[in-house]
């Protein structure tokens, strides 16, 4: 599970640096920012993923769409809260985990 874990994370980072960079978020300050909501919201994401679909036996669609809400939420809070200079928090959290999640799944099927 560990592994799980820090290859998510790691993936997830990639992603979503370069999604920001891509956005146009400079400044070693909010790069930080969008590295550290990554590393608050993904590991127990993927935690309560794997537990409600493999040890409880939900449905992985809807549990996925459960979790990746609750973390788009988490984030765009995180980021109104913490960012100086990112526009359209909400929209930002939105995208790059639709980006990191659509890439993660294109990832798993090579």
């Amino acid at each position: 599970m560990l592994s799980i874990l820090a290859v998510s994370l790691l993936l997830t980072l990639l992603l979503e640096l370069g999604f920001a960079l891509a956005w146009g978020v400079r400044g070693r300050r909010e790069l930080l920012t969008v590295a550290l909501v990554n590393c608050l919201t993904n590991p127990p994401a993927v935690l309560f993923y794997h537990t409600a679909a493999g040890l409880w036996r939900w449905p992985g669609l809807p549990t996925t769409a459960a979790v990746e809400c609750i973390a788009v939420l988490a984030e765009w809070r995180c980021y109104r809260a913490c960012s100086e200079s990112l526009r359209h928090p909400f929209r930002f959290a939105l995208l790059a985990n639709l980006f990191s999640y659509g890439a993660g799944c294109i990832l798993n099927m090579i």
